[in-house]
């Protein structure tokens, strides 16, 4: 048998073995375990992933399984989070990949350190713990997204990037710049000869990873906690992970209503009438525009702020633009609306009123945060309440409530459609919420 060969099942006996291990201790894993086939490749020194292949170095793998089994272990599993939080195919896009790459790294190892497992538990170092501590107050999240836009910001000069790479590089990235634009549609489903049981070669789109992610997230669930064992935080960073930029104006549609306004209607005039009428009478057009038209818009809205302790008041002005920016775009609001902002920790704090595009933008401009206490929802829904007995609100639509998710929510709906808003990129909680609300993410 030639050397080659040799070392190529050396390899994947050593890789089948960590499988076994991880599949035994985190049965959660299964569905991404069986995506990765093992591939030798001697243009790395160690091993790294390409969302396709487990690339090897034959020498590497015996040297460590020899000397640091757990180790090799924890390295399947780092590739994996690398998968399953889809870092690669962003990575050709990142102004510093040396930066992004590092941010990778601290991202799939900072979950791996909550997660107590003995098959590749390993004790927090004080300086991998105050790294952790420095990056959280930076970044709040320690997604790769996050952690590459804290460093950015506040780039460590290059020893201290050095050591912190040094710190929490266990596999190569080389792989991700040579990946592929495009990938090409996957071919059917194949055994690979050289693969793991289980595994097939083919192509994986991010898309597809992100379906893997679901189903590993569901699977926690299920498996995570088995022999009183703690997944730690793989179930909520992979929901984070897969949470989507909600687009304002698809989900505003939903409150409008039909009504008419003074405008042309440009769709009911028919230019071959009005031709024919100018050049055969004269001056005497056989059709005029109509003045009036009907159109969707939103008379009456309530937009909530939770102005606890928790919230920043930088964070709520965010909100506000993001927020004007969708309702004076273009033509989707009636030129006299009714608003009510409302600002409220635990009691209502203020509403203020808003009638049209002009003081929507004063407010957003000078807005301040009023209260800081705790945070409790069921205020606002009372108050609500109140101005619909009262005739203030006639023709409430929705209410939208931007917040972080720690509060105290009403159990009973009401009967308009309410949406808790969070920031996608922000420590929220949004596990409380209730089924018959919508969560956004902005």
């Amino acid at each position: 048998m030639r050397q080659r060969e040799v070392l190529e099942q050396t390899g994947e006996k050593i890789l089948q073995n960590c499988r076994t291990q991880l599949f035994l201790s985190m049965r959660f894993f299964g569905s991404a375990l069986d995506r990765l086939a093992p591939k030798m490749d001697l243009n790395t020194t160690t091993i790294g992933t390409d969302a396709v292949y487990l690339r090897y170095n034959p020498n590497f793998l015996l040297r460590r399984f020899v000397e640091d089994p757990k180790n090799l272990c924890r390295t399947y599993v780092h590739c994996l989070m690398h998968c399953l939080f889809r870092h690669m195919f962003s990575a050709k896009d990142r102004e510093d990949p040396e930066l992004w790459d590092l941010s990778c790294d601290i991202a799939a190892e900072s979950v791996i350190d909550t997660m107590e497992y003995p098959v590749i538990f390993d004790p927090v170092r004080e300086k991998r713990a105050q790294i952790y501590e420095t990056l959280k107050q930076k970044a709040g999240v320690l997604t790769a997204e996050r952690i590459y836009a804290a460093l950015l910001k506040d780039r460590p000069d290059y020893d201290e990037q050095c050591r912190w790479a040094a710190e929490f590089r266990l596999d190569d990235h080389s792989f991700w710049q040579r990946m592929e634009d495009a990938q090409p549609p996957a071919p059917p489903q194949q055994e690979a000869p050289c693969a793991l049981p289980g595994a097939h070669i083919r192509n994986l789109t991010e898309e597809e990873w992100k379906k893997i992610a679901g189903r590993v997230k569901a699977e926690v669930v299920s498996y995570g906690r088995e022999a009183g064992k703690n997944p730690g935080a793989l179930e909520w960073t992979l929901g984070y992970s897969m949470r989507r930029r909600t687009d304002y104006r698809a989900f505003l549609r939903r409150y409008a209503v039909v009504r008419e306004e003074a405008g042309i209607d440009p769709d009911s005039f028919d230019y071959a009438y009005y031709h024919y009428g100018m050049e055969h009478y004269g001056n005497m057009p056989l059709i005029e525009e109509n003045e009036v038209r009907e159109a969707k818009k939103v008379e009456e809205l309530v937009i909530a702020i939770d102005t606890s302790e928790s919230v920043s008041g930088e964070l709520v002005q965010k909100f506000l633009n993001e927020t004007a920016d969708v309702l004076f775009a273009g033509n989707s609001y009636f030129h006299q609306v009714l608003i009510h902002l409302v600002q409220c920790d635990d009691r209502i704090q203020s509403d203020t009123k808003i009638t049209d595009v002009n003081e929507m933008r004063r407010f957003a401009k000078n807005f301040t945060v009023r209260g800081g206490g705790g945070t409790d929802y069921r205020p606002v829904f009372q108050y609500v309440e109140e101005l619909e007995k009262r005739r203030e609100l006639k023709h409430l639509r929705g209410l939208l409530y931007f917040t972080d998710g720690y509060g105290v929510y009403p159990k009973r709906a009401p009967h308009y459609d309410t949406a808790f808003v969070f920031r996608k990129d922000g420590d929220n909680d949004d596990t409380r919420v209730p089924a018959w609300a919508t969560k956004l993410y902005v």
